[in-house]
């Protein structure tokens, strides 16, 4: 069955090994220092907008960081302790990321509503310059990026975070701008709700893919009753029961199932089971699957389609 993995082009696993690590590694040198500076400029500044902009770089940066990290565990190969390999290092990872952004971004969000009851003063210049120098920042983290997002579900995720990045650096800059021209301080915290609000939003949109991924649910983009169907639908399968389809890392699915033959078609058990592994690839993309013959006259009976309770 080795030849079937090759099919999986999209799993980042196979990006050219060291193609592009160096630039990851500037990208994310680059933003630990942007972030320690927008964090200094923030305290000095009294702008609490420009806090939570770091905040976010700093998301980015650890984004990075996994993406960095998953492409050099996801080349160790499986052994007889990690038998599906390395590849859900990145997802753990990702949760871990997740879960630390919401809790911070709760705090911004409860802290720019305490700004609005006691505001504070803001030195508008010191707010605009810095949060140029990160949207500076931001467009060569994309630069660095961009090439290898074409190739890699994980840094085109980082680029895009760059991107969004670049936008909460623009509205950093109209908040400095605001206290510069008008003395409006309303606007910092303001912005800074704003980022906190969107920092949710963002995780809400991604998290729900990582707990996917860690509960073994099935892929997105595959309806388990039309892949059930399909099995059932090659000559020689009467049916097919305990299936269990998930994903063993990013985009690579994989299914067990039970199939049940008829008795007269046993002595092709091993060609049927060859003619339902090439659909699975076929029409699925599924390169790992584990099926079992049942003789229709002994097959488990009241089990149920999916997964392994009876019914």
């Amino acid at each position: 069955m080795a030849h079937q993995h090759s099919h999986h082009g999209h799993s980042h696993g196979h990006v050219d090994p060291n193609a592009g690590d160096a630039r990851v590694a500037w990208a994310i040198g680059v933003n630990m220092l942007l972030t320690v500076a927008q964090v200094v400029g923030g305290i000095f500044s009294g702008s609490l907008s420009l806090i939570a902009d770091a905040l976010h770089n700093f998301s980015d940066a650890v984004a990075l960081i996994i993406a960095f990290f998953a492409r050099k565990i996801a080349r160790r190969p499986a052994d007889a302790r990690m038998s599906f390999g390395y590849g859900r290092a990145e997802v753990v990872a990702a949760l871990v990321n997740y879960t630390t952004l919401v809790v911070l971004s709760v705090y911004l969000f409860y802290e720019g509503v305490m700004r609005f009851f006691e505001p504070e003063t803001i030195n508008g210049w010191m707010v605009v310059w810095v949060a140029t120098l990160a949207l500076v920042v931001d467009l060569i983290t994309a630069a660095l990026t961009y090439s290898m997002a074409k190739d890699s579900m994980n840094i085109r995720a980082a680029f895009l975070h760059n991107l969004a990045d670049a936008l909460g650096s623009i509205a950093v800059i109209i908040a400095g701008a605001a206290v510069i021209l008008f003395n409006w301080t309303w606007v910092d915290p303001a912005v800074t709700i704003m980022i906190s609000i969107y920092i949710l939003w963002h995780v809400k949109s991604e998290i729900g893919e990582t707990i996917r991924v860690l509960m073994l649910g099935a892929p997105p983009d595959l309806d388990p009753e039309e892949v059930a169907a399909a099995i059932e639908a090659t000559q020689g399968v009467r049916e097919v029961h305990h299936v269990h389809l998930w994903s063993m890392q990013e985009r690579q699915p994989a299914l067990t199932a039970h199939l049940v033959i008829d008795a007269g078609a046993m002595s092709r058990a091993d060609g049927i089971r060859a003619d339902v592994r090439q659909s699975l690839m076929d029409r699925f993309a599924i390169g790992h699957a584990t099926l079992e013959i049942e003789q229709s006259e002994s097959a488990c009976v009241g089990f149920s389609r999916f997964g392994h309770q009876e019914e």
